[in-house]
């Protein structure tokens, strides 16, 4: 069993990013009041732990060896994190990866092992499933709280409690859980079309630093769009934005956005690019109607301005984003 030392990070006051059509002075950016919400403290506070978790990466025990068949599970955010690595994995050649939600995890299909992503350690499918496969093939479980039921139920447990939360909505965990995967890909070679984690710690400074789009604040749709391991990202965007402040998203593989989800581009609605987006869609997006937002930043600091945008929303609705409506920390189903 391996665990990461605990210890706070401070967290550094942050402002927002930019679409590539707006800069500070833009009138189509904005700066929004420093949020006094836990939620955006956590938010602010994730350069420093992503630093942290590279640091973590090399030679962590019950990550998956090159060439092994591996499925990666998790619920809610946690699943969204899984598809994004499991897209990276694969893409730097690793060997065959498989992300699903904890409650449709196809137990017959072999694997040579199984990572669950839990921020909580309780999730109930998430327990049931590493209690169905104990014995039958190797698990490994990201949590941020040693005193859960998870350091049981999985065979290796890597512990971020230094990335953990008071906040309902998950932001720095997933992405901190998702750095350390990222990085031990990377401590194997090159992965193809994704920059350093150096360089994604930059570029969520800038995401911290930048005025937020006003058009993102102003939307009333918002339709997030990733390929490859973005997606998993656009996904998770979708999901803040709908968590904290109640809105009306989508998320779509960036190529299949004209295969029916753009019927629903208008003034006032959002196509937001996590990652290049394919030739031609900025065009399609203004066609009709639309705004398309996009950037060059990293796909991970982009998530971080959409949580920025998704507190942001939250408040100016008159919600609290540190306690969303209908949902708890974790999902303990009796």
């Amino acid at each position: 069993m391996s665990a990461a030392p605990a210890s706070p990070s401070s967290p550094t006051p942050s402002s927002p990013s930019a679409s590539s059509a707006s800069s500070p002075a833009s009138p189509a950016s904005a700066t929004a009041p420093a949020s006094p919400s836990r939620t955006a403290a956590e938010i602010a506070s994730q350069p420093a732990l992503w630093l942290r978790a590279e640091r973590l990466a090399p030679g962590l025990a019950g990550l998956p060896a090159p060439g092994e068949r591996v499925a990666v599970t998790g619920c809610g955010t946690s699943w969204f994190m899984a598809q994004a690595y499991a897209a990276l994995r694969e893409g730097a050649g690793l060997g065959e990866t498989d992300a699903h939600a904890a409650s449709q995890f196809p137990r017959g299909r072999s694997y040579d092992r199984v990572i669950a992503l839990t921020r909580s350690g309780t999730t109930t499918e998430v327990l049931e499933l590493l209690g169905a496969l104990r014995g039958s093939v190797p698990t490994t479980a990201l949590t941020a709280d040693p005193s859960t039921p998870v350091m049981t139920a999985a065979d290796e447990v890597v512990v971020l409690d230094f990335a953990d939360e008071e906040s309902v909505v998950q932001t720095r965990f997933a992405t901190t859980a998702l750095v350390l995967l990222r990085a031990a890909l990377a401590a194997r070679g090159p992965l193809p079309g994704v920059g350093s984690v150096a360089d994604a710690v930059r570029d969520c400074a800038a995401a911290l630093a930048r005025p937020l789009p006003r058009a993102a604040l102003d939307a009333d749709q918002l339709t997030f769009l990733g390929g490859g391991w973005a997606y998993g990202l656009a996904q998770e965007a979708a999901l803040k934005m709908r968590e904290a402040a109640c809105s009306w998203t989508e998320s779509y593989p960036a190529m299949e956005y004209r295969h029916g989800p753009i019927a629903i581009t208008a003034p006032g609605r959002v196509a937001w690019m996590f990652g290049p987006a394919p030739a031609g869609l900025a065009e399609d997006v203004a066609r009709v109607g639309g705004t398309f937002l996009d950037s060059q930043l990293d796909p991970l600091a982009e998530l971080v301005r959409a949580q920025r945008v998704a507190v942001a929303r939250a408040e100016a609705a008159g919600f609290d984003p540190d306690t969303p409506r209908n949902l708890t920390r974790s999902v303990v189903l009796g």
